[in-house]
């Protein structure tokens, strides 16, 4: 608890007033990965590896943009910036924690962008829901990572929904707005999102399973693997939930 309040004191001067009420959520997920470390290291390696092969496919390597990058535990950084000149990191909240893991790696070609990704606001005022148009105007731009992102974004907006009569639709859009702002990007890109999770017992019985999609498809996936985001006895010792994790 107290590397926690640390991590939250030491963030909050450095976000953004708009998305400080972001930072308690981060500075949990912060923490749950390093309790889940083991658990968590398969999906982490296979979301990295992921990610480096789409750059295989770049024609030139000067600008990437990561969507999503989150604790960067699942991105791999430092090797981007050895292969990019720059490296964009895209996310609501970067945390104290991060922003000195970055220093101690010396990665100076990295740059860090504090945006909502979601486009809910834009969608509840009656605008149209673009919320990668942003990516037209970075220049030289030749890969977009979105990365373990999707889901949490469907997740975020349906908290914000609560009690909202098209919740599911609202959800839907958003789900599906950045599925085609992806599509419409004009370089290479790369798509890992969990799509789904099961809750199961220690006997292999399913008590649920959850669409983290809410029926949009996110296209055809070059990888898949499962990824135990809570497991036995993080929240009970007598279920786990894995998470069904695509790349493409």
């Amino acid at each position: 608890m107290i590397l926690e309040a640390l991590n939250f004191a030491a963030s909050f001067p450095l976000t953004s007033a708009d998305h400080r009420p972001f930072i308690r959520s981060s500075v949990n997920l912060w923490a749950r990965a390093n309790r889940c470390a083991a658990a968590w290291a398969d999906h982490e390696r296979r979301t990295k590896a992921a990610i480096l092969l789409a750059t295989q496919a770049c024609r030139q390597r000067r600008t990437v943009v990561v969507l999503g990058s989150g604790l960067v535990r699942d991105v791999p950084v430092a090797e981007l910036s050895a292969l990019f000149d720059t490296v964009v990191l895209v996310d609501l909240v970067h945390l104290a924690s991060v922003r000195s893991w970055l220093a101690i790696k010396g990665l100076k070609n990295i740059r860090l962008i504090e945006r909502d990704l979601s486009g809910l606001d834009a969608l509840r005022q009656g605008e149209a829901c673009e919320p990668l148009a942003f990516l037209r105007q970075v220049p030289y731009l030749d890969l977009v990572v979105s990365a373990n992102l999707l889901s949490q974004i469907g997740i975020g907006a349906a908290r914000q929904l609560t009690g909202d009569a098209t919740s599911d639709t609202l959800v839907r859009q958003v789900i599906a707005a950045h599925v085609e702002g992806l599509a419409q990007v004009s370089a290479e890109t790369c798509l890992v999102t969990d799509t789904g999770y099961t809750v199961i017992d220690r006997t292999g019985v399913r008590l649920e399973t959850v669409d983290l999609m809410h029926g949009v498809d996110p296209g055809p996936a070059r990888d898949s693997w499962d990824w135990p985001v809570v497991p036995f006895g993080e929240e009970s010792p007598d279920y786990q939930i894995m998470h069904h994790v695509m790349a493409r």
